[in-house]
């Protein structure tokens, strides 16, 4: 029986961080995706989502992210990028693999991790969850919500505004994805914008200046105890034309 020192689950950016690091210190590990492609949860976004619009996409180590036109498709340069890491590092990937559970067993050798998917296994020492939240995202419950007969969508659920026209729409969040989403369905639809907070508009470009300021206000209010707050809370959102359609 093989015992690896690692297994890591998921592929995108914080699993090909820990396996490259992993490999540059020796450890035998392996990463296991259950996407078809490289590319995490990036490939999964709206084609309408651009380079453009994204907070940002921190760089893998040891390769820097390749300058991105504005208007590439995010679920296209993102996933590329990731790609071409994978085969540059010779990172051990191996997918479609969808881990179903992991359990812990006793052995001679001291206690192991088994990683079960379908009917394969693996033997590990240790375990690195990387498997994000796009899969299992957050659907919060609110009154009426089991009779409402209308159609009811996540964000990873979005087919683009095509599917909406025409129709009377709620859009419910005061995130980056619920003002890009009215921007692009007010052109065909009625829209209502429901979110409890005002959002914070930037007109400034979201420069390394900008994303260490809002790392520090993060830090700052995670050691005094808090939790922290929703991403835009802190980088605020782009006053573009698309989020000056949504705000209108």
């Amino acid at each position: 029986m093989e015992v690896l020192e690692s297994v890591v689950i998921g592929a995108g950016q914080a699993g090909l961080s820990a396996s490259y690091h992993l490999a540059r210190r020796g450890v035998r590990h392996v990463v296991l995706d259950a996407d078809d492609a490289p590319g995490g949860a990036w490939q999964h976004r709206w084609d309408a989502l651009t380079m453009a619009d994204v907070h940002g996409v921190a760089d893998l180590p040891d390769a820097p992210r390749p300058p991105a036109e504005g208007h590439e498709r995010a679920n296209v340069f993102v996933p590329a990028y990731f790609a071409a890491y994978e085969r540059a590092h010779d990172l051990p990937v191996e997918r479609p693999v969808a881990v179903d559970r992991v359990e812990s067993v006793s052995g001679t050798g001291g206690d192991l991790l088994v990683v079960h998917a379908g009917d394969r296994t693996w033997h590990t020492r240790t375990l690195v969850n990387a498997t994000g939240t796009w899969r299992r995202p957050f659907v919060p419950r609110y009154p009426g919500q089991e009779v409402f007969a209308g159609e009811q969508l996540h964000t990873v659920d979005y087919p683009g505004p095509e599917h909406f026209r025409g129709r009377r729409v709620m859009v419910v969040g005061g995130g980056a994805s619920a003002v890009q989403f009215l921007g692009a369905l007010r052109p065909v639809t009625d829209t209502l914008w429901v979110t409890r907070r005002e959002p914070v508009w930037r007109t400034e470009p979201f420069d390394p200046e900008a994303g260490r300021e809002a790392v520090a206000m993060v830090e700052e209010r995670v050691r005094a105890g808090l939790p922290p707050r929703s991403v835009v809370s802190v980088t605020g959102l782009m006053l573009r034309e698309q989020e000056a359609e949504a705000e209108r």
